[in-house]
């Protein structure tokens, strides 16, 4: 099947056209930034797994490289699924896992393999080196992928996805001397998570904090109501014991669409899949489905994870709001700061009857996306999911700073270290923004992204 892309998002990461999802990979080597991911180039559905490639120098502009990693061996015959990168003797190596469907259901094999570069561009395949034998008993080899590795104290230490046999999401962890000899250390948590399946763990040793994500868990009030959610604990490896010793944990992006965030090998910044599984994607028909969200510089605040937009702009207007402000834009970065905020109501991409809105009601941030355009519909049948609707804690602070980035099809807001990103599909020329707030002081600022193209 060919795809042809007749239509993309102004700044963030898509394939040169069909469908991607998890970032992959993502690490600086050789002066710039290297973002892989799942890609699949002949549909704009979920297909046999390739790693697309991207690399920048800034983290907003981004340039196509070839495919890194294509299926076809005996190790990846029906997939190269996701995993990580490291820098080992000036070469960059991917540890990703293999995928063999057999005849499906348990007949399923997934194996972590090993591939090295010495430019960053071609990469050369070893094979496996964490197979099914290395798992220890009562594990299902046909769940257990996307390695996360890293380099402590003179070993190369890895994380996996894996599943109890008759059980729920586990997170492994091996170790090696030379990447391509490892052995099984433990079990992190040692109890089943409360999803069906983890997938995508990501640990971050200078700042001490696991995320990963849950598949198919029950929603927590209206804490999450995603079927599939992101999930960051604070806290730190014993590796004495190979255990977690968390601290403390929370929900990574309050939104519709976010989906395994993976952090930059030695950069606190982080990005994940701006879409979400069991969802209608809109963008199909112009011939890409799935981006990846902005970067995010990373923070661990008070026992908290805190994130904060990494984007390439340039400050072009603004302004003093007394109530209420208006202007127009379609894509680029809105930043309001407001003193003793006590009312905040904003209308993004409005023309019509067609809006995003983000308010203030209640103590808390209400996003809705009911009337943004295209119908998004996906599996959740709670009240909130039918209506369009997300929630996010508000921080209370004197000094409050409302941050969104908007591109053609997507908005990401953050406010007090917290996430709420989504999807959208309005008009092409909704590009009214409407401002009412009630504050001490306001004062709102919109940006250009910066880009090269």
């Amino acid at each position: 099947m060919t795809i042809t892309k007749i239509k993309e998002p102004f700044f963030h990461v898509t394939g040169e056209r069909g469908w991607i999802n998890d970032p992959n990979g993502l690490i600086y080597y050789k002066g710039q930034y290297h973002a892989f991911f799942q890609y699949y180039p002949n549909d704009t559905k979920w297909g046999p797994m390739h790693w697309g490639h991207v690399v920048s120098d800034d983290l907003t502009n981004w340039k196509y490289l070839p495919v890194a990693l294509a299926p076809g061996d005996e190790c990846d015959k029906n997939g190269c699924f996701s995993g990580s990168a490291i820098v080992h003797g000036g070469k960059l190596w991917l540890m990703y896992t293999g995928f063999i469907e057999n005849e499906g259901g348990e007949s399923i094999r997934q194996i972590q393999c090993l591939a090295e570069s010495d430019d960053g561009v071609t990469f050369k395949k070893h094979g496996v080196v964490i197979g099914e034998d290395l798992l220890p008993d009562g594990y299902a080899p046909c769940d257990f992928r996307d390695p996360k590795v890293w380099l402590h104290d003179g070993y190369f230490w890895c994380i996996t996805a894996a599943r109890k046999i008759e059980g729920r999401g586990r997170i492994l962890l091996f170790k090696s001397k030379d990447l391509f000899n490892w052995e099984f250390v433990n079990d992190l948590f040692g109890k089943d998570s409360a999803g069906t399946m983890i997938e995508c763990p990501d640990y971050n040793e200078e700042l001490g904090y696991l995320l990963f994500c849950e598949q198919f868990q029950p929603s927590e009030n209206k804490e999450h109501l995603n079927v599939h959610t992101c999930r960051w604990c604070v806290g730190r490896i014993d590796y004495s014991t190979g255990t977690f010793k968390e601290e403390t944990r929370g929900i990574v992006d309050y939104g519709f669409d976010m989906y395994a965030p993976q952090t930059f090998a030695g950069k606190p910044v982080f990005m994940g899949w701006l879409n979400m599984w069991d969802r209608n994607v809109p963008s199909a028909k112009y011939g890409f489905a799935g981006m990846l969200t902005v970067p995010r510089r990373v923070l661990v605040e008070n026992g908290r994870l805190c994130q904060e937009p990494v984007v390439n702009c340039g400050e072009v207007y603004k302004a003093t709001v007394s109530d209420r402000l208006e202007d127009k834009v379609t894509k680029g970065v809105i930043t309001v700061k407001a003193t003793n905020l006590e009312g905040f109501e904003l209308k993004m991409r409005s023309n019509g009857d067609n809006y995003t809105s983000f308010v203030l009601c209640d103590g808390e941030w209400v996003f809705d996306r009911s009337k943004s355009g295209e119908a998004i519909v996906g599996v959740e049948k709670d009240e909130d999911s039918l209506k369009g609707i997300r929630r996010m804690p508000y921080s209370n602070e004197q000094e409050a700073t409302i941050t969104i980035v908007m591109d053609e099809f997507s908005v990401e807001i953050f406010e007090g270290g917290r996430a709420l990103s989504s999807t959208i599909y309005p008009p092409f020329d909704a590009n009214r923004l409407e401002l009412t707030v009630k504050a001490a002081a306001c004062e709102y600022a919109r940006a250009d992204i910066t880009l090269n193209k």
